[in-house]
């Protein structure tokens, strides 16, 4: 017998907000955290883009030295939203450490910022710059860098995943660390992904002509998902977190349920790494609605990956309405923040969290004009009032991997 999985606490670092009362407020009062690219002396001259989805809470985090010292900016993300979960959660110390709590966290890359200065001293001709790499440097950039440093942090020693596959990263990880509980294998389960600032990240998607640059003086109207004017996706940083449980434990201890996460759908499209492809998105979705056993037409909500690209939005809008039809109001998160990379899914399933408990679905941002060929399904345009019963947060990525979760309200 397959075990129930709840979401007992959740934490989220985004361009519109850290704490719970400023993200509602931002996306209750329409507010952008998307901002001007910051000059970096090296890329930015050649970046067509100059937008992106900033936070400015790595000053605000202190943690000791001993920690600090394996922490690029995307691990010092990582590791606060976990202390804030573990915090919220009341889990007891005990749990934590006794290998029955498991961490699945990942981000893109590690931390770009560090792997650029270990690259630029390798390369610089100077024997003290190349001495001067440590090991520390490496701990830093490697890309299982969050869930390592998080399990190092708080004595975990149970199980780590660490997905590393872009814009599904997160909601991998949440999916991953659900299976982990659902079939005995952990109780609980640390889950998230984290994505800091760098260019080099914007360089990648601009060089590829995805990223939005008609906007560049008046970030605040970028990303457009779905609009006829979207012209990219705007890149953006952040971090999230969740705390996986077995229910009857969860329960037993008194904890309080956010949502229960139901079901869980991942594929791959076998075919193009860059391009969406309808018929792989279609299946996805449909086996997170197998997992799950509900119909489409229980679905209140779809959290859209909607990165604003051109085809893109067309693609799982086509896929949306051939799994779902007309039924589930459908947002694009993305229009708030941007796309946080690695932390997308989890951002995006918290927020979603947010709006499930609150009893409101927010509007996609910027969508002023709807592409005829995004039409055919059940947009957000204005504020609505009322309940989220089982939400959809889907998200798709570059290699052609594809991801659906579903939650349900806790009664």
């Amino acid at each position: 017998m397959h075990r129930r999985v709840v979401i007992t606490a959740g934490s989220a670092i985004t361009p519109i907000g850290h704490s719970k009362k400023e993200i509602i407020h931002s996306l209750t009062n329409g507010i952008s955290g998307v901002k001007p690219l910051r000059s970096d002396n090296l890329l930015t001259d050649y970046i067509h883009s100059g937008v992106f989805g900033t936070v400015d809470y790595e000053n605000e985090i202190d943690f000791n030295r001993k920690y600090r010292k394996t922490n690029g900016p995307v691990a010092f993300y990582a590791c606060q939203v976990a202390k804030e979960v573990l915090a919220q959660s009341g889990l007891e110390s005990e749990l934590i450490t006794s290998g029955r709590l498991g961490v699945a966290f990942g981000s893109t890359h590690g931390s770009p910022t560090v792997q650029r200065e270990i690259y630029m001293n390798f390369f610089s001709g100077s024997k003290s710059k190349y001495s001067s790499i440590g090991a520390a440097d490496y701990l830093k950039s490697m890309v299982h860098t969050t869930a390592v440093n998080i399990a190092k942090m708080f004595g975990i020693t149970g199980r780590i995943i660490s997905s590393s596959t872009a814009c599904t990263t997160s909601s991998q990880s949440i999916g991953f660390g659900y299976e982990m509980i659902k079939f005995g294998l952990q109780d609980a389960m640390l889950c998230g992904g984290a994505d800091e600032y760098d260019t080099t990240t914007v360089a990648v998607f601009d060089n590829l002509l995805a990223c939005s640059t008609g906007f560049n003086n008046t970030p605040h109207r970028t990303p457009r998902p779905f609009d006829v004017d979207r012209d990219g996706l705007v890149v953006g940083e952040g971090a999230g977190a969740v705390l996986l449980e077995e229910y009857e434990s969860a329960k037993k201890r008194g904890a309080t349920i956010l949502a229960e996460v139901i079901g869980f759908g991942c594929n791959n499209n076998g075919g193009d790494l860059i391009m969406p492809n309808v018929k792989g998105i279609t299946q996805t979705l449909r086996i997170g609605l197998q997992d799950a056993g509900i119909s489409p037409n229980e679905v209140d909500y779809i959290s859209a990956h909607a990165t604003a690209t051109k085809m893109g939005d067309v693609i799982e809008a086509q896929a949306i309405h051939a799994v779902y039809g007309e039924s589930p109001y459908v947002t694009g998160l993305k229009s708030y923040m941007g796309h946080t990379m690695g932390s997308c899914g989890v951002i995006e399933t918290i927020l979603t969290m947010y709006m499930m408990e609150q009893g409101f679905i927010a509007p996609t941002l910027n969508l002023e004009n709807i592409d005829d060929r995004c039409a055919m399904i059940r947009h957000t345009t204005k504020m609505i009032e009322g309940p989220i019963r089982i939400a959809a947060i889907q998200n798709f990525a570059f290699g052609g991997v594809n991801t659906s979760l579903l939650i349900k309200k806790f009664d």
